[in-house]
């Protein structure tokens, strides 16, 4: 890890007093460390420690960002007199990063870099843009029917093995490729596993060079975990407000970070809350969430895969996760097993963008227009499959004919997994997107076979043979 000590000559030294798993408390005599300063012990300085509070005029209790083996009572502590520090820059486009700055890819440190301290102040309001503007993503599903918030925040839901990762991977193409902006991966709690495939993944995709990815793994102390969130956002608003470019913030797992958040709450010895909870979550989410925001020069539009505990959408750290979004994208094990990819379930996803206010009369008529057709099939389909399409009434079926046309539309092809298809990706504006919608139901493509509108791009594709 870089060497953070401080450039003053006089050294503050502490000792230490208890030591309880990562919690360890250090007795200052000179001078006590601000709150959030980071602390070095061990031989070779090699155990970071960051104060989370003062127990006394002269003692400071921390928690362990990294393992604590080999810490004693009466082992010497300095103190940097520095916060976490993390680096930004262009330098670290195409790079794999640890919580404390250090690659993780097996390559040499980066170059070009400035190293700035994790804890920043949201915007203030005076220097937010007021608009609502929509984050185009080139994907129909999302333009038409669940439209992201430029600066916004957006749920991704779902589970192993229905996508998330491809439609990531697409969305950092899209925005690489249309918004020239950069795109950083923070991964909070991640499997050594999942981190590894996903650089695979992206490098074989070719959206590595303009990517940022920040881990805190899973087997990391809560500590390291609880601020690799705040590391990956000093990296973007870097790119916001300096390099006034567009950032997309993909976040994996928003709930592992309440969860590390309740490890060291609970290791501080905090009173829990409700469900077991620490007292200070609303606080410590607010703290990393207000941080995502559009201004006048630039925006972070973040997307975050959000786990609920046992599906109970009541939980507190449910609760207030979805306070901050603007827009939820669930993905189906249902549409995946039936091959409609990208696997959204449109009839639960929901944006609040999806207001003619913002997007415009037609968009909202559209949309709504799709939802109702999808959501009738859907109250259908127990009646087509005890009694057979025949016994529907004709509007019926033209209801449920109209619907398997829009679901296959709203299928694509993706850039990123052009080498396993052997299909060619395609980017759909959102114009085209509307106009094959309306078309559908319209009707005009009553006689074309329903595999004619299967992953195409723009409805004019559809092979009518």
């Amino acid at each position: 890890m870089e060497d953070r000590r401080p450039e003053s000559t006089e050294e503050n030294l502490g000792t230490i007093v208890s030591v309880r798993g990562s919690v360890i408390d250090v007795r200052f005599p000179d001078r006590l460390p601000a709150r959030h300063s980071l602390l070095l012990t061990g031989e070779h300085h090699d155990v970071v420690i960051e104060v989370q509070g003062h127990l006394s005029w002269d003692m400071a209790r921390g928690i362990a960002l990294t393992p604590a083996r080999g810490t004693a009572q009466g082992a010497v502590v300095l103190d940097t007199g520095r916060p976490l520090m993390t680096p930004v820059g262009r330098g670290c486009l195409g790079r794999m990063f640890n919580v404390f700055g250090k690659t993780i890819d097996g390559g040499k440190p980066p170059e070009d870099v400035e190293w700035t301290s994790v804890h920043c102040e949201p915007v203030p309001l005076s220097e937010r843009a007021t608009t609502s503007e929509v984050f185009l993503t080139g994907i129909k599903a999302i333009d038409v029917l669940m439209p992201l918030e430029l600066g916004g925040k957006a749920g991704l839901f779902g589970g192993a093995g229905v996508g998330k990762t491809v439609l990531i991977t697409e969305l950092i193409h899209h925005m690489v490729g249309h918004h020239e902006g950069i795109s950083i991966f923070c991964g909070i709690g991640e499997r050594c596993r999942e981190g590894e495939e996903l650089y695979r993944e992206m490098r074989d995709a070719g959206v590595l060079g303009n990517t940022i990815m920040v881990f805190g793994q899973m087997n990391e102390p809560p500590g390291a975990r609880f601020r690799v969130g705040h590391a990956a956002l000093t990296m973007a608003e870097y790119f916001r407000d300096r390099a006034k470019q567009d950032v997309l913030l993909l976040i994996d797992n928003i709930f592992r970070f309440i969860q590390a958040g309740s490890e060291v709450s609970g290791l501080m010895g905090q009173i829990p809350s409700r469900l077991g909870y620490q007292p200070t979550m609303a606080t410590e989410l607010a703290g990393l969430e207000e941080r995502i925001s559009n201004t006048r020069t630039g925006a972070i539009t973040s997307i975050q895969a959000v786990y609920v505990p046992a599906d109970d959408f009541t939980d507190p750290a449910a609760v207030h996760t979805f306070g901050h979004l603007s827009a939820s994208i669930v993905l189906s094990r249902k549409k995946a097993g039936e091959g409609l990819y990208p696997a959204i379930d449109p009839l639960q996803s929901s944006s609040k963008m999806l207001s003619p206010l913002i997007v415009g009369e037609r968009h909202y008529r559209t949309a709504q227009e799709v939802r109702r057709t999808l959501a009738t099939y859907e109250e259908l389909k127990d009646i087509i499959a005890m009694l057979g399409i025949e016994e529907l009434s004709e509007e019926d079926r033209k209801a449920v004919y109209r619907a398997r046309r829009l679901e296959r539309f709203l299928t694509q092809p993706f850039f990123t997994t052009e080498h396993f298809t052997g299909m060619e990706g395609r980017a759909v504006g959102l114009a085209d997107a509307l106009q094959g919608c309306e078309r559908i139901l319209n009707d005009e493509f009553s006689d074309a076979p329903e595999k004619a509108l299967y992953m195409i791009g723009r409805v004019d594709e559809a092979r009518m043979t």
